[in-house]
């Protein structure tokens, strides 16, 4: 299911914000912005040399991502992409597979960023270039997908013109009450996403009430399991004081579904792992943000 969402805040004027779709559950693995360089954005196979290309001049932003497990094939990544620009007045200069985009020679005479942050494999990939003119000057977006086995990699670079606002992803919505029971059912924990942390705090707000619903529905319905709320912090400061930390956000988890769904204390245990068990890179705000978050863990009756 597609859910998370890359957000480009376009210039006012120019057109509503972009939303470029990535699987839900994909973590961002690099994010990085370079101001007013030059993007050579290729726009044709490569055969026996480098791709053509043509330069566009601006903000040039990159994010990638891993998706597992089961990741869509590069195709089905890029396709949803490929509709939303499209559907935004972009204008598809190339989209093609592997082979049919030149190889070795395609992959390794364009930009992608290094493993571990990006993998691609040279006969599992498809690549897609995008632009449109907007007052301000030209905007491009190009997307590289790849899958090794059931992981799939994408990435995503972005070009918009001098003084238009940053780049920035959006949040991911949480995901539906479903999708929670189905992973703790399936793989023994789950994310409560929707539960939002700010750095270096442990209050719980008012957000997450879908999760919460759904992980007290799913202990009202397998009455003889326990759960251990499991907090996590960014890398931000000493280990001792971030597993203190992240083990009073799982305790506010706690109270927040003892008080709100009437749980007997005894099958919630809460505790904490610091910075021990990252889902996303430290070197990025929106990786920190996504690290700072607890997990359900099933625990056994």
């Amino acid at each position: 299911m597609i859910r998370a969402a890359l957000l480009l805040v376009l210039w006012p004027g120019i057109g509503a914000a972009l939303e470029l779709p990535v699987p839900a559950g994909a973590v961002l693995t690099a994010e990085t912005q370079r101001e007013t360089e030059d993007y050579a954005l290729p726009i044709g196979p490569a055969q026996d040399a480098p791709p053509p290309m043509t330069p566009i001049t601006g903000r040039i932003e990159t994010r990638a991502w891993r998706i597992t497990p089961n990741a869509p094939p590069p195709a089905g990544l890029i396709a949803p992409i490929r509709a939303a620009l499209e559907a935004s007045g972009f204008d598809i200069l190339l989209d093609c597979a592997a082979e049919a985009c030149g190889g070795f020679d395609f992959r390794f005479g364009t930009e992608v960023l290094p493993p571990p942050e990006m993998h691609v494999d040279l006969g599992s990939f498809r690549f897609l270039s995008a632009r449109r003119d907007t007052p301000r000057g030209p905007e491009a977006v190009s997307a590289l997908a790849s899958r090794t086995g059931n992981t799939g990699h994408l990435q995503v670079i972005s070009v918009t013109p001098e003084g238009a606002p940053p780049v920035a992803p959006s949040p991911a919505p949480p995901p539906p009450a479903g999708e929670i029971a189905s992973a703790l059912s399936r793989d023994g924990h789950a994310v409560l996403d929707g539960i939002a942390f700010a750095p270096g705090a442990a209050t719980l707000g008012a957000g997450g009430g879908p999760a919460l619903a759904a992980l007290a529905a799913w202990l009202s319905a397998n009455p003889k399991l326990r759960i251990v709320l499991v907090g996590h912090t960014d890398m931000t400061g000493a280990l001792d004081a971030n597993i203190a930390l992240s083990r009073r956000r799982a305790e506010a988890v706690r109270d927040r579904l003892l008080r709100d769904h009437g749980l007997g204390r005894e099958r919630i245990d809460a505790q904490g792992a610091g910075w021990l068990a990252p889902r996303a890179t430290n070197a990025t705000k929106a990786g920190r943000a996504a690290n700072r978050r607890v997990e359900a863990v099933v625990s056994g009756g």
